[in-house]
């Protein structure tokens, strides 16, 4: 990249394109691993770059967090480390999964047999499709097409970045589903099970019945849902009488094993420890006391059904109660009713349930109840609040499942308090997030549930050994070989054994299941930095310097990752956490495509271009949310604006000579520079604290200054090569260019680079970082001279004058040091004023400032 001829008119589009092919072909952003080595690890700094989820669009969302990630990374490239910038994909998990359904009309069926010549029924929108008319496949060919569509998705994705101008080096790329990734994580779980960090359990599961697969605690979110209490007579044993429920769930009365009361509770206090009778089915079930239980919600006692909710999973443990499930993964009653129905009556009211939705099963309870006399009231509806699965359309269900588990803290107080630690050993930007890391480790009611029921994801390495009879042994887990990494349980043969002993007894069977996405998200700092893959590079940028991510996933992806490296190395995985706000609609509302509010970047970035769109990212300060209207983008327009005015002031500025050996030697041109000085220190500070809005704030004001006033008062000087001073204004003009387009360039990042390769060489991004040189002159001088130019123009303007009039005298009158400080600029305010003589009057007995007294026009105008 060398100097460049200027454009007669400079313009911005076309700019990206230009640049990034530019970029690519200098290598500008490339890692340099010799540079990092002979620099060491404290001359690098590295990104544990969001890894997007490939499965749509991108949305304005991520380039408003993206931009901020890189216009710190920007300046700390230009402050001379090595950078450490690589781009994943987070390309397998749940909603991938979604998105091949709805886009080709297809369902995993894993029965079926892998079909090489299939071709899906539709290659767009499939969204209309029901379940049962979705194509039935293979699982080799649902992961193929998961494959295809995920490598479309990330090159759209790729472009839209390049687009935005991220500062990547996209030769460091990983998949989260890549053979690499796969070995990353599988090896990563292997040492954690080896430690006993990983465990399986059968336990009560949060369950999504469209996914039919585990959720776990850091993906739920609370959605607010209709609902009745329906009030029910459970019968005293010793036939003394009824006790009253109101529950919002009867349909699942019939997995009913305790009434549960608060113990301060005076009402059923003479019933803790005896039992009754529920309705209906007639079982047998204690009363029993526990602080739970909300003396003032209903009428104060409830009904314990393995599971009904969160609430039930915690009196079911600590009371000790059976599990008497009746509710199967497909989201409906199982055929088979629990063992504790034990009448005719009983089961023949079961078999009324059995088979349908928990919605459809709740009517047929009702009638059931409505039929024995049992139901005493139904409440008016009102709203309240249900779990879901945070990319789910249905509520979560609860029911018992094998699955893996990662500790996490949440039963292991020495744990807890260790990530507590090293959450306080870092810096939070802002840093009140921090306070949301530590109410989720406080605050976590189970371990890490890692493995998913579904099918295109990262394997879990192990396979179980059969008895006998061909059942699995309990407890028996066979584990993969870290040198056969990665590994297929559901392909590939269990050690120690051939594949003929697959499914039968005394064989082996493979683990079907998968990890959870963020199992595998949580290791992006080894997956990017090549740990167990690349020692050096890994001891280059590890632990990386700066996580940055959105507020809303501090509780799975900032806190998994956390988990994993205090696991792993003991130590946090960053030094520093960049925490971004949300993008809200004009209204104030969060943008998310459940909502159907998200605006996609492409045609904002196509009409405004990149550098406004970045200006208008980087306007906000981290943690803060900002407003986005498609139809009226204000700032984006400000930023254009800016951009524009950049190109067209280094045009003006790069117009004037600047002859050998010149010197500031000005008064105006040296208080312009001590100015610019101060900015540079208020600009690099505010970058060094993660302040980027500030930055661009403190560099944008003096920026204009600079051009409405600095560029209007030298610019009749700059031309005149007769003038001694002609010199001090040129290179004093071409020094300010230098160094403010230093400090716009990780915003403006293509304007920036534009304007500096028409006078120099290279790249302005690998260009130094401005430091103040200090020692110019008083600053004061420019602001008088600015404050007596707006005077100036304002007497033209009330004098009804054009500014290009000519004036034959022009009298001020300043407080003694303003005054001496003007006529220091005289000359530049006469020629910019097109003032033939200048009358600067001194006033003692004024303490400060200036007035214009009396502008008398030329004779000719």
């Amino acid at each position: 990249m060398s100097n460049a001829q200027i454009p007669d008119k400079p313009a911005l589009e076309g700019l990206e394109q230009k640049w990034d092919a530019a970029w690519s072909a200098a290598g500008t952003y490339l890692f340099d691993r010799d540079a990092a080595k002979a620099k060491g690890r404290a001359g690098v700094f590295s990104v544990d770059t969001p890894p997007p989820t490939a499965s749509g669009s991108l949305h304005i969302g991520h380039v408003f967090s993206y931009t901020h990630t890189d216009v710190k990374t920007r300046f700390e490239r230009m402050r001379g480390k090595t950078v450490f910038y690589p781009m994943g994909w987070d390309d397998n998990g749940l909603p991938t999964e979604r998105r091949v359904q709805n886009y080709y009309g297809v369902r995993c069926d894993t029965s079926l047999s892998y079909d090489p010549d299939f071709e899906p029924p539709f290659h767009g929108d499939a969204k209309s499709l029901k379940p049962a008319d979705q194509v039935p496949i293979s699982r080799r060919n649902f992961i193929e097409l998961c494959e295809a569509l995920t490598i479309e998705d990330e090159k759209a994705f790729e472009d839209v970045f390049r687009q935005l101008g991220l500062s990547v080096d996209w030769t460091q790329t990983y998949r989260t589903i890549s053979d690499d990734t796969i070995r990353t994580s599988q090896l990563a779980f292997l040492r954690n099970l080896e430690r006993g960090e990983a465990y399986q359990a059968m336990a009560p599961t949060l369950w999504d019945i469209d996914f039919r697969s585990a959720i776990a605690q850091a993906e739920l979110e609370d959605r607010e849902q209709q609902a009745s209490y329906h009030r029910l007579a459970f019968h005293k044993t010793d036939g003394s009488g009824d006790i009253h429920i109101e529950t919002t769930r009867p349909e699942l009365l019939a997995a009913c094993v305790a009434l549960v009361a608060n113990p301060g509770d005076e009402r059923y206090q003479p019933y803790f420890g005896t039992t009754v009778r529920t309705p209906v089915f007639d079982v047998e079930v204690p009363v029993l006391a526990h602080p739970l239980a909300q003396q003032d919600k209903g009428s104060g006692i409830a009904m314990v059904c393995t599971f009904g909710d969160v609430t039930d999973i915690i009196w079911w443990r600590e009371l000790d109660l059976p599990n008497r499930t009746i509710l199967g993964k497909d989201g409906r009653i199982l055929a088979e009713a629990p063992d504790a129905l034990q009448t005719d009556a009983a089961t023949a009211a079961y078999a009324e349930i059995a088979g349908l939705t928990v919605f459809s099963a709740k009517k047929k309870m009702v009638e059931l109840l409505e039929a024995s006399g049992e139901l005493l009231e139904v409440s008016k509806p009102f709203s309240h609040p249900v779990k879901f699965y945070e990319k789910g359309d249905r509520a979560l269900e609860i029911v018992s499942t094998r699955q893996w588990y990662l500790r996490n803290g949440a039963r292991d107080a020495a744990f807890r308090e260790k990530l507590i630690e090293l959450g306080q050993g870092m810096d939070w930007h802002p840093d009140f997030m921090r306070v949301r890391y530590e109410n989720w480790t406080n605050g976590l009611t189970g371990d890490w549930l890692i493995s998913r029921q579904r099918f295109f994801g990262v394997p879990i390495p192990v396979w179980y050994p059969l008895d006998e009879n061909g059942d699995r042994i309990e407890g028996g887990v066979i584990t993969a070989d870290v040198a056969a990494l990665p590994v297929d349980p559901t392909t590939d043969t269990a050690p120690g054994f051939d594949e003929s002993q697959r499914g039968v007894p005394g064989g082996f069977e493979g683990e079907k299941d998968i990890f959870d996405t963020w199992a595998t998200s949580s290791l992006t700092p080894q997956l990017a930095g090549g740990w167990q893959r690349d020692d050096e590079l890994w001891n280059l940028v590890a632990p990386f310097d700066l996580r940055p991510q959105g507020q809303d996933i501090i509780r799975t992806w900032l806190f998994s990752t956390m988990v994993r490296s205090a696991l792993e190395d003991g130590r946090a995985p960053w030094s520093d956490a960049a925490i971004s706000g949300f993008i809200v609609d004009p209204d104030r509302k969060k943008m998310s495509k459940s909502k159907g509010n998200v605006v996609t970047p492409a045609d904002i970035l196509d009409q405004h271009g990149t550098d406004a769109v970045r200006y208008w990212a980087a306007s906000s300060r981290l943690g803060a949310d900002a407003a986005f209207d498609p139809q009226n983008p204000t700032q984006v327009k400000i930023g254009r604006r800016l951009a524009i005015k950049v190109l067209n002031a280094a045009k003006f500025v790069l117009s004037f000579p600047v002859p050998d050996g010149a010197e500031v030697t000005h008064a105006l041109d040296a208080a312009m520079l001590t100015t610019l000085d101060r900015v540079v220190a208020d600009a690099t500070k505010a970058f060094e604290a993660y302040d980027h809005a500030r930055a661009l704030e403190v560099t944008e004001a003096f920026f204009w200054t600079f051009c409405d006033d600095y560029l209007e008062l030298v610019k009749e000087r700059a031309y005149n090569q007769t003038d001694a001073d002609q010199a001090s204004a040129a290179l004093a003009l071409r020094l300010a260019l230098s160094t403010l387009l230093r400090l716009l360039a990780p915003v403006l990042a293509f304007a920036a680079e534009e304007a500096w390769s028409w006078f120099e060489d290279g790249s302005i991004h690998t260009a130094e970082w401005p430091a103040p040189r200090g020692g110019w002159g008083d600053e004061r001088v420019l602001s008088v001279a600015s404050e007596a130019l707006i005077g100036i123009r304002r007497a033209k303007t009330e004098a009804k004058a054009s500014q290009k009039t000519p004036v034959a005298r022009l009298s001020l009158t300043a407080d003694p040091v303003t005054a001496d400080l003007l006529r220091v600029a005289e000359g530049d305010l006469k020629a910019v004023g097109r003032i033939a003589e200048l009358a600067i009057h001194t006033d003692e007995s004024r303490s400060v400032g200036l007035t214009v007294d009396s502008v008398e026009l030329a004779p000719e105008a």
